[in-house]
């Protein structure tokens, strides 16, 4: 039997996941970083290290922590690049993520700390749509239902155990 996750909660589910290789650091062009020049969002800087000024590179997909592992989304292939889409033009970021299995439990947890690190590192303008990857996850309607309801979002992060949780997702680890 398979003893409780990092976190103290329940066991873990997936206790040996396959470990994916972490993808390059995206060189920072002169275009990037002349001040003059309008800078957009991207794909790339929603996922990646190389953000605009305004935004932390801490505060980006590919390093949230994996509830139950000690290792990151990226590491564990739950968050690609390719999964990425934004529209700055149209103020819109939309993240597909893929539990390691299909009967996660921690999906939903995954996907607020998605959110809440979208929320926490862009401007105001944007609308977010985090989101199970089609046919990835037994109950992806129902998660993907949880992660659009603002209210249900708002009301997750009162619970100070939960946030903290999400806290510990979002930290850098040492």
């Amino acid at each position: 039997m398979v003893g409780p996750g990092p976190s103290g909660m329940a066991p873990l589910e997936n206790a040996n996941p396959l470990i994916y290789r972490r993808s390059g650091e995206r060189p920072v062009t002169a275009r990037e970083e002349d001040d003059e020049l309008p800078d957009s969002i991207d794909d790339r800087e929603i996922f990646d290290i190389s953000p605009p000024a305004f935004l932390n590179p801490a505060h980006l997909i590919r390093s949230i922590n994996d509830p139950e592992h000690p290792l990151t989304l990226e590491e564990l292939n739950v968050v690609e690049q390719v999964r990425v889409k934004v529209n700055d033009a149209e103020s819109t970021v939309a993240v597909e993520f893929t539990p390691t299995i299909p009967h996660c439990s921690m999906a939903t947890l995954i996907g607020l700390s998605i959110k809440v690190k979208l929320i926490r590192s862009l401007p105001d303008r944007f609308k977010l749509d985090v989101h199970i990857t089609p046919g990835t996850h037994v109950s992806e309607h129902a998660v993907n239902k949880q992660l659009a309801d603002k209210e249900r979002v708002a009301a997750a992060l009162e619970n100070s155990h939960l946030l903290e949780v999400v806290n510990q997702c979002l930290s850098a680890r040492s």
